[in-house]
């Protein structure tokens, strides 16, 4: 029986990625780099950087750390602009709240979560989050979830993690905790192969858990 769930936050719980993707893609442009949709992806999937394809046409890091702060300053602004809220997912998490006990592991800096989360109603449910400054390696390292596991001082196996994304599955599957991949368009070619349980939605995840 499962008493502990941890949520990664983009894709899951609020619809960013694609946000980040355009923020990358607008910043490298500017350095004469076209980022393909395929190509970020692929990066993504593995814990990769999209700026690793500046460094390979020889650009210098203080040219790309600049840009990795005008791509900051352009996601901020769709975090602000763009509509980021999934359906039902408050509705979801309040109903989770009753029987589970909650957490949020995410690989976004801390800055740009409370930009996300200021006045959403999500984190109400949350018992912590982790952002990736508050643990040693990222996703598709295991320490993230064990991060959260430690928060709760559970055992893995009465814990699971809910995902959207080839990286933070390998980080569930390198953490052992069993994982749930919750359907995004975003990351739909990613190899999932490895996954526990597939939901088209977080209102699936109740009976999910109920089943299991």
């Amino acid at each position: 029986m499962k008493k502990y769930i941890l949520f990664d936050n983009d894709g899951v719980l609020v619809e960013t990625e694609k946000w980040y993707y355009e923020a990358n893609k607008i910043a490298l442009k500017q350095l004469g780099i076209t980022l393909e949709l395929e190509i970020y992806l692929e990066i993504m999937a593995r814990g990769g950087t999209a700026w690793e394809l500046a460094f390979k046409k020889g650009i210098s890091k203080q040219i790309i750390d600049n840009k990795r702060f005008q791509r900051d300053e352009y996601y901020q602004n769709f975090l602000i602009t763009k509509d980021i809220e999934i359906p039902n997912v408050k509705k979801t998490l309040e109903k989770l709240s009753k029987k589970y006990k909650m957490g949020i592991v995410t690989t976004s800096r801390r800055v740009d979560f409370e930009l996300i989360h200021k006045n959403r109603g999500i984190i109400q449910f949350m018992d912590f989050s982790l952002c990736v400054e508050e643990y040693k390696r990222a996703k598709p390292y295991p320490d993230p979830y064990l991060a959260g596991l430690k928060k709760f001082n559970a055992k893995k196996e009465e814990a699971i993690v809910i995902e959207d994304s080839q990286r933070g599955l390998s980080s569930a599957v390198n953490a052992n905790i069993q994982c749930a991949i919750v359907h995004n368009d975003f990351t739909v070619k990613h190899d999932f192969s490895k996954a526990d349980f597939f939901i088209n939605s977080l209102e699936e995840l109740e009976s999910l858990l109920e089943s299991i």
